[in-house]
């Protein structure tokens, strides 16, 4: 999910590490101890993200999330300024138990929960990152630092192929020419949705570019506090309402009146979108090109490897069920959009994997065999070259049937990043 805005004074989006210590609504404070070994616990409950620690030593960390509450939950480590995601994990399902490792770097950071994943964030708290920033040399900086660097490469090219795509898809809908901008709606979505991961790290900006209406309506308040120009839902899924206008008595995936608070937007107002949606994606362009871009957004190898779990998260919580794409019904080339990026990451880090051990080959050789069969599962539904079906004409068991593979693709995924990063 997409849920990461925060409840609180509107801080600069550039703010750097040294913010201090603040206290939010919900905020429920951290034991004060430092975790020695790398490893932190992290309870999530209906009002609290409770972390076992709120420091730990540079390098390598692990947090062993519980979730103990009775909705499915996601944590987040967000960076100093509250907004960019420096790393999360989705989908974790009450009385389940999930890990999220990470490479961290000396400074300050935040922990939260999101209970539900939709809504503002619950029990945020600072968090602290102390001793010497974490050099690699060798072979091992050589691969990682390759690994990195080619999978922003990857970004820099999707958005640079995403830029024109999205003019065209801007223009026919400010014009009125709803069967072309129809056509164009899901292709157009392809090259954002294989780098969603790190469109979604961006603050406010894939809120703006990419949120549903259930989800701004959840957070407009905090929106609007970190982006005093974001006061009205934008983006791709509002176009796509207006594209796809429901029926008198259609509902929201929420239950909830379709028209309720929304009605299709003038021709002036289609405009304002339009030229909003461009000026967003020139502004995602402009950041990922950014000399300092993976230094200021925090990337590394960890990054690249949760984020090819993180792509199949975003399948299994909010595609599958058709939730997405709920008007044009295109989901399934949103799957095929996240698959692929997902397996782009992969690839990028397998070799680190095999080259650590022998059953990091073995983890590598299993997560390849499950993406096969996730393929050819898809393929089944179509291409991205010959279009797809319709996803509401996707049975309930064939939807069942694609959620299992991906289940069976995450298990060995979600063991990556360990794999990468050494650590047994």
């Amino acid at each position: 999910m997409k849920s990461i805005t925060v409840n609180r004074a509107t801080l600069g989006a550039g703010a750097a590490v040294g913010v201090a210590a603040l206290t939010f609504s919900g905020c429920v404070a951290n034991v004060s101890t430092t975790s020695a070994d790398g490893v932190l616990t992290v309870t999530s409950t209906a009002d609290a993200c409770t972390v076992s620690s709120n420091t730990t030593t540079s390098g390598n960390t692990t947090f062993q999330i519980t979730n103990s509450g009775t909705q499915t939950t996601e944590f987040y480590l967000l960076s100093s300024d509250g907004l960019r995601i420096v790393a999360e994990k989705e989908n974790i399902a009450p009385g389940s138990n999930a890990e999220l490792t990470v490479s961290l770097q000396p400074g300050d950071y935040f922990t939260a929960c999101k209970p539900g994943m939709r809504g503002e964030n619950v029990g945020e708290t600072a968090f602290t990152v102390t001793g010497e920033a974490v050099e690699l040399a060798g072979e091992d900086a050589e691969l990682l630092s390759t690994a990195v660097s080619d999978y922003l490469n990857f970004v820099k090219n999707e958005v640079a192929e995403l830029q024109p795509e999205v003019a065209k898809f801007a223009q026919t809908y400010a014009e009125g020419d709803d069967a072309t901008a129809r056509d164009l709606f899901a292709t157009t979505r392809v090259h954002y949705e294989r780098i969603e991961p790190i469109a979604e790290a961006l603050g406010v900006l894939d809120p703006r570019i990419d949120y549903r209406e259930i989800d701004y309506l959840a957070e407009a308040e905090a929106l609007a506090k970190d982006d005093e120009t974001f006061t009205q839902w934008l983006g791709f899924h509002r176009m796509e309402k207006d594209l796809w206008v429901p029926a008198k008595d259609a509902v929201q995936p929420d239950g909830t009146s379709a028209w309720d608070g929304w009605e299709p937007s003038t021709a002036a107002e289609r405009k304002v979108l339009a030229d909003t949606l461009v000026s967003d994606v020139n502004k995602l362009y402009e950041t990922v090109n950014a000399d300092d871009f993976s230094s200021a957004q925090g990337v590394d190898i960890a990054t690249v490897s949760n984020g090819a779990s993180g792509l199949l998260e975003e399948i299994a919580v909010g595609k599958v069920t058709g939730e997405e794409d709920w008007w044009s019904h295109t989901d399934l080339y949103d799957f095929q959009a996240n698959l692929q990026g997902s397996r782009v990451a992969f690839e990028l880090v397998a070799p680190i994997a095999e080259r650590k051990s022998e059953t990091g080959k073995e983890l590598v050789a299993s997560i390849t065999s499950e993406f096969d069969k996730l393929q050819a599962q898809l393929d089944e539904y179509g291409s991205l070259k010959d279009g797809y079906v319709s996803y509401d004409t996707v049975t309930r068991d064939q939807q069942r049937e694609l959620v299992d593979q991906i289940d069976a693709t995450r298990e060995p995924l979600s063991k990556l990043t360990n794999a990468v990063l050494g650590i047994n």
